[in-house]
């Protein structure tokens, strides 16, 4: 008696298919069920059965060798390879995957491209909508698949949907050399099904290979076809959790679905699945406040199904009901559908497989580490706020912290919605993603537990390090990450990469993450002597070389450079704060750190342009300069103001006085407020730039003040607009103007000998002076 074969093809996700395969195995009851996938998921085929596995799931295969290069074939409880693989399993039966093995693929690195003269693939639903006289396959395909409910012929449809698919293939549609590849490794396990003694043999596989498969060449045919196989690589395989989110992504076989939540819902609701659906629609709506009533959830369901009748479809689909959605329980609002769309048209389901699916060590221990700290991975995003001063929480942040240096996402630092400025409290934004699995699996390589694995993958990153910046950023995460057992590697090399730079802004680059490092420190227990050695090693190098390095620079490089100054200074402050400051005339060379800081930025406020933008330092770093050194108390007001004065006196260029203007108001303008000299300063400069340069200056201007604090910025037009403003405060050469009399007076001998004046030039009081004066 011959093995009788009966194929039964699909589309992969689909809910109308998945019924079709369930009555289908049902009528037919197999001894042996065939489906298309990687045969390297045989020996764990059966945990299917298993009570904690919950799709939707998916295989997981990745080459041994290297992890990245790995393959999902992911399955929902509406798929029908899961409808067709939980019945054989249930009933004890023989259950084999067919496909070409995961190992051939990994081994061939990219499918060639068409030639000039060979067809692009085109998508067979597609065409057959298009022959239908309908423009949207999707929509055509649920009405003659996905909607239908199991006949009195089980059969019918698959027969159907093969009649179509060899239409298809007799024109070349779709045709690829590697399909012909799966389907001759596909026929020949039939064969092997055939001759293990199989009788009835059920094979459930996409609807374009039912052709293929069921004219069944010769054997040397296909032995001929799958000798150019290249070899083998090694390979593992599991079932991981899957999504329906990510179900909706082109993932897997490449059948994307963009409803999964709607399809589980058709698949899984007995009876007329649209009034179930429109009521969890008004549920979810009223727990977001909109105000959605029986009623509601009664009029869109009849409003639902009267689009099907006008659209002439045989039941109300996804587009009818969402159309509905928007016009009765939104309002016509598309912010509330896509809350609808969102949650459920898509879904945020997560399955779960069993703790016997095979997994390496590094994953078995991050499940432990889940458990014993109650981190319960899930897909939903949520915030988790950690006091480092409790045990277990300092645990999570260390567990956090380790995954993210292995590349594992699962959270994200994000600002504590208490604002607290302690170093004892940390906030992460949690949200799992199924690819995880892969990168769990690429990190292994470093060890067999997260500890070992973060502490390989630090010493292996620092040594492959070309930046300093990197290299600190490094040390601050093995600090965070508690991976003391890393830290002499790194810092070993840390300290060899920091004698070799010499660039003063890669060294302003890399000295604030050692120096929160250094903070971090002190709640989590760390020894910090070596930090702190090196992080006074940098900040000394910086304060030698900052004045040098800053000359000369573009726009560009001015504020890349503005950018670091800020940083250096706040880490400096952390670092070592001065006891006091010292009084404006203190003299530049200090013993401490805060002190060699402040004169550098002295040194730096003292170098403007002689002759021409190449021979100074740009006013932007000038201006901040003078700023940091006001607000740390180092420079008087008084002194502030007059450096402001002489940067804004008619013998500078505009621009670069502009520039100056906005490294100084950055940050913060209520100065201006609270020292009406130096508004009065900026008023009168503003008000004297000529016409034709003005239009020069305004995109600086515009910028500085944009930033300023809204409040400041109305204040600083009220006072301006009320009238004049202190007179003394106005710059050299305008009307009015206070100028420094025994500055004016040392100046006349001189002018009276170019001028040949034996007499001398009387004195002439300048506050009683003019312009032309």
């Amino acid at each position: 008696m011959s093995a009788e074969v009966t194929l039964l093809g699909v589309r992969h996700h689909g809910p109308g298919s998945a019924r079709a395969v369930a009555a289908a195995l049902e009528r037919l009851r197999p001894d042996a069920v065939l489906i298309e996938g990687p045969p390297e998921a045989d020996p764990i085929i059966g945990l299917a059965g298993e009570k904690d596995m919950v799709p939707p799931v998916a295989l997981l295969a990745h080459a041994v060798d290297d992890p990245a290069r790995a393959a999902f074939w992911p399955y929902a409880e509406f798929s029908p390879e899961w409808v067709a693989i939980r019945y054989g399993v249930e009933r004890e039966l023989p259950v084999r995957f067919i496909d070409l093995p995961a190992a051939y693929g990994f081994a061939v690195t990219e499918e060639a491209d068409p030639g000039p003269d060979e067809a692009v693939p085109g998508d067979p639903i597609a065409l057959l909508a298009e022959a239908a006289g309908h423009d949207d396959p999707e929509r055509w395909w649920e009405d003659v698949i996905e909607h239908r409910t199991p006949g009195a012929d089980e059969f019918a449809p698959f027969a159907a949907v093969a009649e179509a698919m060899t239409a298809l293939r007799e024109e070349g549609v779709g045709e690829r050399r590697r399909d012909e590849l799966r389907e001759a490794y596909m026929r020949q396990q039939i064969r092997a099904a055939r001759r293990a003694g199989h009788r009835r043999i059920a094979v459930v596989c996409g609807a374009f290979h039912v052709p293929a498969l069921a004219a069944m060449p010769t054997v040397a045919h296909d032995r001929a076809l799958l000798a150019g196989l290249p070899k083998k690589v090694r390979t593992d395989i599991t079932w991981v959790p899957w999504t329906h989110r990510r179900l909706s992504r082109l993932t897997g076989y490449g059948a994307g679905i963009a409803s999964p939540g709607w399809y589980h819902h058709l698949f899984a609701a007995s009876g007329d699945p649209l009034p179930k659906w429109l009521a969890r629609a008004a549920e979810l709506l009223r727990a977001e406040d909109h105000p959605v009533s029986s009623a509601h959830v009664i009029e869109a369901v009849r409003l639902a199904r009267t689009l099907a009748v006008m659209r002439g479809r045989p039941l109300a689909g996804l587009t009818e009901t969402l159309d509905a959605v928007r016009s009765v329980m939104c309002d016509g609002s598309d912010v509330a559908l896509e809350l609808v769309r969102d949650r459920l048209v898509i879904g945020d389901a997560l399955g779960t497989v069993p703790d016997a699916a095979p997994a390496v060590p590094l994953q078995r221990d991050l499940s432990r580490l889940q458990r014993s700290l109650r981190l319960k991975p899930d897909v939903e995003p949520r915030d988790l706020d950690l006091d480092l001063r409790r045990e277990n929480d300092a645990a999570r942040s260390r567990l956090l912290h380790r995954l993210r240096l292995l590349g594992v996402e699962w959270g994200v630092p994000v600002r504590s919605a208490v604002h607290s400025t302690g170093t004892f409290r940390e906030s992460w934004r949690l949200c799992w993603q199924p690819e995880f699995a892969v990168r769990i699996a690429e990190a292994a390589q470093w060890g067999t537990t997260v500890e070992d694995a973060a502490v390989g993958k630090a010493v292996g990153t620092a040594r492959a390090a070309v930046e300093l910046a990197e290299l600190t950023g490094l040390v601050e995460t093995c600090l965070l990450a508690g991976l003391g057992g890393a830290l002499p590697a790194v810092m070993r090399v840390l300290a060899d990469c920091a004698a070799l730079d010499t660039d003063v802004a890669h060294l302003a680059g890399a000295l604030p993450a050692l120096v929160r490092a250094l903070r971090y420190g002190d709640v989590r227990g760390t020894d910090n002597g070596a930090l702190a050695e090196a992080a006074t090693g940098l900040a000394d190098r910086i304060c030698v070389g900052l004045p040098p390095a800053c000359t000369g620079l573009d726009a560009a490089g001015a504020t890349a450079m503005r950018g670091h100054l800020d940083e250096v200074h706040g880490a400096i402050g952390l670092l070592e704060p001065a006891d006091a400051p010292d009084s404006p005339d203190a003299p530049d060379a200090s013993g401490d750190l805060a002190d060699r800081w402040a004169a550098a930025l002295r040194s730096l406020a003292r170098r403007e342009p002689t002759g021409g933008p190449a021979t100074g330092v740009p006013g932007l770093l000038r201006g901040r300069a003078v700023r940091l050194l006001l607000d740390d108390g180092r420079l008087g007001s008084e002194e502030a103001g007059r450096r402001m004065g002489l940067v804004l006196s008619v013998a500078n260029v505009p621009a670069d006085a502009a520039g100056w203007v906005e490294g100084f108001l950055t940050g913060g303008g209520a100065l201006l407020l609270h020292d009406p000299r130096l508004l009065g300063l900026l008023d009168a400069w503003l008000t004297a730039v000529p016409a034709e340069v003005f239009t020069d200056v305004l995109p600086l201007l515009r910028r500085t003040f944009s930033a300023l604090e809204a409040g400041v910025r109305t204040t600083v037009g009220s006072r301006v607009a009320a009238g004049p403003l202190d007179a003394a405060a106005a710059p050299a050469g305008t009307d009015g103007a206070l100028l420094d009399q025994a500055r004016a007076d040392a100046a006349l001998p001189t002018l009276a000998l170019l001028l040949g004046l034996p007499g001398g030039l009387p004195r002439i009081p300048l506050q009683a002076a003019g312009r032309d004066t």
